[in-house]
């Protein structure tokens, strides 16, 4: 099981987010920003940070550092970790089924992700078997897209999906996020696709919108 940080915004939480870090980062990088989200109308929520394990990263140099797969070059899709990948989604489940044990229904646990995070939230969630409350993917993209089409997971065809990119990202550039938003809404899926004039960070607005996005999708569940 990974190692996690945990917030929760007030006791006994009905709903939980599972949120992951981007590359070379850990689970405290996003831990900061639930106190700047607004949560009022939200019931209470239990955020779950998780650790990446560390590994060599050959984009890189093999240096060791905190990655939820391996990176083979800049492209990120030319060549990509299916076996990396499919490793910390299994980890990722778990903890879903660990807040499920804790008393958290399903459809009342989000994912969540920043760039490499972002990938794993996304594929995590569209794979997943039962249906989630929504994805919340920043900063990165859909791996495998090539695949998804035959492993997606008709469960979560409807879960709503927040996907934001910076239009200035050298990181993950934004043609990548397009690519990821094109293929979902032509697969009918719903995307609340918001852009941002930053590079690979997190703008002041979209901390706003991700607070809205996370009133819309528990409003359903009564505190």
């Amino acid at each position: 099981m990974l190692t996690c940080i945990e917030h929760e915004t007030s006791p006994n939480p009905l709903a939980s987010v599972i949120w992951m870090h981007g590359l070379g980062a850990d689970g405290s990088d996003f831990a900061g920003i639930v106190p700047q989200l607004n949560l009022r109308h939200c019931p209470p929520i239990r955020f779950v940070f998780p650790n990446a394990p560390s590994m060599p990263v050959t984009v890189n140099n093999g240096y060791v550092m905190p990655a939820w797969y391996d990176i083979y070059g800049s492209n990120l899709i030319q060549k990509q970790d299916a076996t990396g990948i499919a490793r910390s989604a299994q980890a990722i489940c778990e903890l879903i089924e660990q807040e499920v044990k804790r008393g958290i229904p399903y459809e009342n646990i989000a994912l969540a992700g920043f760039s490499q995070g972002c990938a794993m939230a996304l594929h995590t969630g569209l794979l997943f078997p039962k249906e989630l409350a929504g994805i919340i993917a920043l900063s990165g993209y859909l791996p495998l897209a090539d695949q998804f089409k035959s492993q997606r997971q008709l469960t979560n065809q409807n879960t709503p999906i927040f996907l934001a990119h910076g239009i200035y990202d050298p990181v993950v550039v934004p043609e990548r996020a397009e690519e990821s938003r094109k293929l979902l809404v032509e697969l009918g899926y719903q995307v609340h696709w918001k852009t941002y004039p930053m590079e690979h960070s997190v703008h002041p607005q979209e901390l706003i919108d991700i607070a809205e996005f996370f009133n819309q999708i528990l409003k359903k569940i009564v505190s």
